[in-house]
């Protein structure tokens, strides 16, 4: 993505040296939907210090398979890398490289013994998502790493960056950012709540 943007910015601009371009919210590979980038070094800083503060919202939007126990809820959970398996674990806070990790969820709708959930996130960690809804029993839908005994290979991770709240790095006004989830499987399940 990076690359592609550069090369768009370079001729829809028509510089003619390198473009700057810093990426401030990534999302893993097989996820969706709303990203931020920087054009400038001050901007990147501005911005990344937002992420650092949690000053960012962000709100996601997750198929997830099964009903999670409550409607609502706030998920705290200890969460460990293993850098060499790229594999995230639920553990113990007493667990030497332990980070906490926190989201609050609204389920919006069922159908088909799968769930929609709205999840605010308040950190930031590797596949916390992913992590901590299978956690719960409710691992989404279509995801391989966290949920190999109840998906088929070939299906789509149904994570979704909905919506990304920030103070515009100059301007410093609220800026919101919104993105839709394809109207394909399993989104299309839930096109009377998205």
């Amino acid at each position: 993505m990076l690359t592609a943007l550069k090369d768009y910015i370079k001729e829809r601009d028509e510089k003619p040296g390198n473009v700057y371009l810093a990426l401030v919210h990534r999302l893993d590979r097989p996820v969706g939907g709303v990203m931020v980038y920087a054009k400038t070094s001050k901007a990147a800083s501005r911005l990344s210090d937002q992420v650092r503060r949690h000053a960012m919202t962000k709100e996601y939007l997750a198929v997830v398979r099964g009903f999670p126990e409550k409607q609502q809820a706030r998920l705290e959970d200890y969460l460990y890398k293993d850098k060499r398996k790229n594999q995230v674990y639920v553990t113990s806070k007493d667990h030497n490289e332990a980070r906490k990790a926190t989201l609050e969820y609204t389920v919006l709708g069922h159908e088909k013994g799968l769930s929609l959930v709205k999840v605010n996130l308040h950190t930031g960690r590797p596949h916390q998502i992913r992590v901590q809804f299978a956690n719960i029993g409710c691992p989404l839908y279509g995801d391989q790493k966290y949920g190999a005994k109840v998906n088929k290979p070939g299906q789509q991770i149904a994570l979704w960056s909905h919506q990304l709240g920030l103070a515009h790095p100059t301007l410093k006004d609220e800026k919101l950012f919104t993105s839709t989830p394809p109207n394909d499987r399993p989104w299309q399940l839930f096109n009377d709540h998205i």
